[in-house]
């Protein structure tokens, strides 16, 4: 420790102001623990309120909107063409959207007595973390929570021009360009891509493997599958870039097999790492494999027994809703109560048109397995709401224990699929019975019936 350094003296320091970490130290302060929040951007929300959910969701609401106005047409409505304003949109985005809810998660944290220092925290030892930055100090502890997510990952071999983009810069939709290349078929490119195709942008798609959305349930992917033929300018399977320069009047892309296209933007879309590079692990007994993440148990202890890790850090699935549920459990454990991430079902949702949803167990997980399962669907073509919606191309699907008749899985693609996967997590959470699900009485009409009537097949 350097002679004058600042040190501040701490319950629990949480790096990193994303879902798990002010989740963290939310419940810490609540708990009675005094709890510091160091974050290199000195702000609340992280990845997910900035450069991914809550920006991207946004977008993908404006694409809904140009969509439903476009096809208000089949029902003799027509609004015209639409004049898109990118000014107003990126304002309506960043204040009105990201501000209203940065500036509340501030208010919660000022209220419980949580500090937000800002700037980058390094390990000392296992007690004590230094930060760089503005706010230059030493921070010891009686426990730390690493939550400092994810970031981009990234191709090498690309030029480095603001013509090639990642989510953070896509998001900030600098234009809208004639001709976009999307490198990647995963929920990112394909959210992404149909945000710019909704602008006016001509997609291109490039998957390396052979189907959208890989390892995702097939019955699901399908109908986005047939709406992004439609949307997309080309979707290319089985397919790389073999190579990307920029030239004078954009990017050329050399497609393995197809020959070379021009595009006015690129955007990589090929997953994302966890962020733990420069954390200084090295001073603790905590360690990170050669990926980046870091191994918790149940409690979300690593092997340093003061320190703890929650969220994008410590693997798959990297959803914001499991990094908050971790960073819940890290704080009741520090606090000394029973608490563990033993949760059975961690829903899933693809933000599209359609949505794609799904928590538990797959059918292609139970046949991996060698796991008996029975299968219930339920086409949305039989849906009274889904047929007044004029989308009847959702699908509903069910795995369930052929012997006890336990709801292992549920699968849903089709609009309103994030908000009804919730009624599935439950019952699997639960370990609901299908019939339980057949004999609940759903409101008619409503897409929720879809889950009662994919239940009920399994009984007629």
């Amino acid at each position: 420790m350097v002679m004058g350094d600042l040190v501040n003296e701490v319950d629990v320091a949480v790096i990193g102001g994303g879902p798990g970490g002010y989740a963290a130290a939310f419940r810490c302060a609540a708990l009675g623990l005094e709890t510091v929040v160091v974050d290199a951007g000195k702000r609340l929300g992280g990845a997910c309120l900035y450069e991914g959910c809550i920006p991207s969701k946004a977008l993908l609401h404006v694409a809904a909107v140009l969509h439903e106005a476009e096809r208000a047409k089949d029902f003799g409505i027509d609004f015209g063409e639409p004049r898109i304003s990118l000014d107003p949109l990126r304002k309506w985005k960043a204040e009105r959207v990201v501000g209203k809810l940065a500036r509340g998660l501030a208010g919660v944290a000022k209220s419980k007595g949580i500090e937000v220092v800002g700037g980058r925290a390094t390990f000392e030892d296992s007690h004590a973390i230094r930060i760089g930055g503005d706010e230059p100090q030493v921070i010891r502890f009686r426990h730390a929570v690493i939550a400092t997510g994810s970031v981009p990952a990234r191709l090498p071999g690309l030029p480095a021009s603001e013509r090639v983009m990642d989510s953070t810069a896509a998001l900030e939709i600098a234009e809208i360009p004639e001709r976009l290349l999307v490198i990647g078929g995963g929920y990112i490119g394909l959210e992404l891509g149909q945000v710019y195709a909704a602008l006016g942008s001509a997609v291109t798609v490039v998957e390396m493997t052979d189907g959208l959305l890989p390892g995702v349930d097939r019955d699901l992917v399908q109908p986005l599958a047939r709406r992004c033929e439609r949307l997309f300018a080309a979707i290319h399977l089985d397919s790389k870039v073999a190579s990307v320069r920029e030239t004078a009047g954009g990017i050329e892309a050399e497609l393995a097999g197809k020959g070379t296209e021009r595009f006015d933007r690129v955007l990589v879309a090929v997953g994302r790492r966890a962020a733990t590079d420069g954390l200084g692990l090295e001073h603790t007994k905590a360690r990170a494999d050669a990926r980046g993440l870091i191994a918790v148990d149940e409690r979300c202890r690593t092997a340093d027994p003061a320190i703890y890790a929650v969220g994008d850090v410590t693997g798959e699935p990297m959803l914001a809703h499991r990094a908050s549920r971790q960073g819940k459990v890290a704080a009741e454990v520090i606090a000394g109560r029973p608490a563990a991430f033993d949760s059975v079902a961690v829903p899933a949702v693809v933000f599209t048109d359609p949505e794609v949803a799904w928590c538990g167990l797959t059918e292609a997980q139970a046949q991996r397995d060698g796991r008996a399962v029975k299968i219930a669907k339920f086409q949305w073509a039989a849906s009274g709401r889904a047929t007044t919606l004029g989308r009847s191309d959702g699908l509903t699907k069910l795995v369930v224990d052929p012997e006890s008749g336990r709801l292992l899985g549920v699968g849903i693609v089709g609009p309103g699929a994030g908000e009804l996967i919730a009624e599935g997590a439950l019952a699997v959470e639960a370990a609901l019975l299908a019939e339980d699900l057949a004999l609940t009485i759903h409101a008619h009409p409503t897409l929720s019936e879809s889950l009662m009537e994919a239940a009920e097949s399994l009984f007629t």
